[in-house]
């Protein structure tokens, strides 16, 4: 063998070799991914079949559910973990772009304290109305319920999970930019205000999608549209609330759940790109396509520096979204 050739394979052979000691301490521990929500939620079945999916890439994935302050507490875990890239977290548009605005005082900046990794899914809410509420005022679309609300200001009501919610924000969202007038009334957690709506306490409300599809299909609520930009591939049968108010004032309508997967601030480029490749990869499979289908999710794989520009856009646009709402939570 010509020197220059041994030369070059002895170097080749000490990169090797030091980078194994690296290679086996990272697989020698799992890697945390907090879930700042309680389990059995769309979130926490999402983090799961992806913790799965990535072991084979990544090694053994531990999910951490850490629920608490509007899924603040968990993002806190993920913003204070050493940036080696054994902690990672789910976030989502309540913990990064909502809950800034929505607290009077945040534990984490939402932008300065992350490493943005890769979207992983979106969600959109859908408008549903008591069918028998809807049938009743004969409401069959995002045109009959604007003028029905307007000619009737404050007769309406709808539901919402909570202060600051998704679905207050919706609600409010449409009030303004259609002009109308509805009573909102908060319930403690999306559950009761579901069973508030079925019962006819409340006209209508803002829920998500994969909650009020079985009573959607069932004839129990009628959907009257989604709330996201585009439709969805779960139930594309129904327009976007944009595209059936877009001459009310709603053409600019969009609020939804977005999820995503998060590092701490300054976690090295190679290991966001090791996670963001095992993490995208995995949202490709038919497995998790199929489960996100489950939970009429749509992927949303990104790179690094997309997901980034999604967040900081999404923090800014709910400003205004959550001070025409008038919510804070203490």
């Amino acid at each position: 063998m010509a020197p220059e050739m041994r030369g070059l394979t002895r170097r080749h052979l000490l990169a090797v070799l030091a980078a194994v000691p690296t290679l086996a301490a990272a697989q020698g521990k799992p890697i945390r991914l907090v879930v700042p929500y309680p389990p059995g939620g769309p979130l926490d079945l999402m983090a799961r079949a992806l913790a799965d999916k990535v072991q084979p890439a990544l090694g053994t994935i531990v999910v951490d559910n850490r629920a608490g302050a509007g899924g603040n507490l968990g993002a806190d875990v993920v913003a204070k973990a050493a940036p080696d890239g054994l902690t990672i977290g789910i976030g989502a548009v309540a913990t990064h772009a909502i809950n800034p605005w929505l607290y009077r005082k945040m534990p984490y900046d939402a932008l300065r304290d992350f490493t943005p990794i890769t979207g992983l899914a979106q969600m959109p809410n859908v408008l549903v109305m008591n069918a028998e509420r809807a049938a009743q005022l004969k409401i069959s679309s995002v045109a009959h319920l604007v003028a029905y609300a307007k000619a009737h200001p404050g007769q309406l009501n709808y539901a919402s999970g909570g202060n600051g919610s998704a679905g207050h924000l919706a609600g409010e969202m449409l009030k303004t930019q259609a002009g109308l007038f509805m009573v909102h009334i908060p319930y403690a957690g999306g559950n009761p205000a579901q069973l508030a709506l079925l019962s006819g306490q409340v006209d209508l409300s803002f829920d998500n999608l994969a909650t009020a599809s079985a009573n959607i299909r069932a004839g129990k609520l009628k959907a009257l549209a989604v709330t996201s930009a585009r439709r969805s591939n779960a139930m594309p049968e129904l327009p976007t609330v944009a595209e059936a108010g877009a001459k009310l004032g709603l053409a600019r309508f969009d609020i939804g759940t977005w999820v995503g997967l998060f590092g701490p601030a300054k976690l090295p480029a190679d290991v966001t790109a090791r996670l963001n490749k095992a993490f995208t990869e995995a949202l490709a499979t038919p497995e998790i396509q199929a489960r996100w289908r489950t939970l009429m999710a749509d992927s949303f794989a990104t790179t690094p520096e997309q997901f980034a520009r999604f967040v900081a856009a999404e923090h800014t646009r709910y400003q205004a979204v959550v001070k025409a709402s008038g919510a804070t939570i203490d």
